[in-house]
């Protein structure tokens, strides 16, 4: 049998899949947790370790996505439920996860109970979420997220906090606005084309930077860009005529 918990915030969501589960389906699957919250999931998981997760993909303030920020790996498989078809839906349906639309219907659950099945046979038992985590990045601008790989699994991290990406061989520092790094397991290269070009520009071959942070170009002594939080970064001479032409025509 599958332990499972549920992740939603509407309470009438949350007990209409609980009720569906026991009426119709508790032979195969029994709850173990109703959390309203990524707080209350991630602590729900961590207690239970669950074999199966239903997880509502958008929620007040945040995303679902956002709880595999607190894993470092999946053990868990995943049913993503959305009352919109249109939100994060491309990233999931290429991907081994499964979805239900809301309001969920006892054949859609069970097609999908049946889904997660046979996967489960053919892959032996390990959870794919990761392929997920590869769509999702497929189109960032969608999500407004990225999701960057490390060496304990993945971080989602908002585009919009990155101030620049240092090269460190065939990894990659991540500098955030809020003052944390990653070290993220793909070359310079790899993640500056993950990156949005109208904010992002290789000023030199060990640097990316954020456009929209660069508070002061000074040539006066070598060619350096001067970020929003006083951080000085090179820029290299072949890289200079497209690095002003970037920052113009933002102006």
């Amino acid at each position: 049998m599958m332990r499972c918990i549920i992740i939603e915030d509407e309470l009438n969501a949350r007990e209409f899949i609980e009720n569906l589960i026991h009426r119709y389906f508790s032979s195969k699957i029994s709850v173990l947790a109703a959390c309203s919250s990524i707080s209350e999931g991630v602590e729900a998981i961590k207690k239970f370790k669950p074999d199966l997760v239903f997880l509502d993909i958008q929620m007040p303030n945040e995303s679902g996505f956002k709880l595999f920020e607190y894993f470092d790996n999946i053990k868990f498989e995943v049913i993503f439920t959305t009352a919109h078809k249109e939100f994060a839906i491309e990233a999931i349906k290429h991907s081994a996860q499964d979805y239900l639309l809301k309001p969920i219907s006892q054949l859609d659950l069970s097609d999908a109970l049946k889904r997660l099945e046979k996967k489960h046979q053919r892959n032996n038992g390990t959870p794919e979420i990761g392929r997920v985590i590869e769509q999702y990045n497929a189109d960032p601008f969608k999500y407004g997220k990225i999701a960057l790989a490390t060496e304990k699994g993945f971080i989602l991290e908002k585009i919009g906090n990155i101030l620049f990406a240092e090269a460190q061989g065939n990894y990659t520092k991540i500098f955030t606005y809020d003052d944390r790094t990653i070290l993220v397991c793909k070359t310079l290269r790899i993640i500056e084309e993950m990156l949005p070009e109208k904010s992002f520009f290789r000023i030199h071959k060990s640097y990316v930077v954020n456009l929209n942070y660069i508070t002061k170009y000074d040539k006066s002594i070598g060619l350096f860009v001067e970020l929003i939080n006083g951080i000085k970064i090179p820029v290299s001479v072949r890289n200079n005529t497209g690095l002003i032409n970037a920052i113009t025509s933002k102006i």
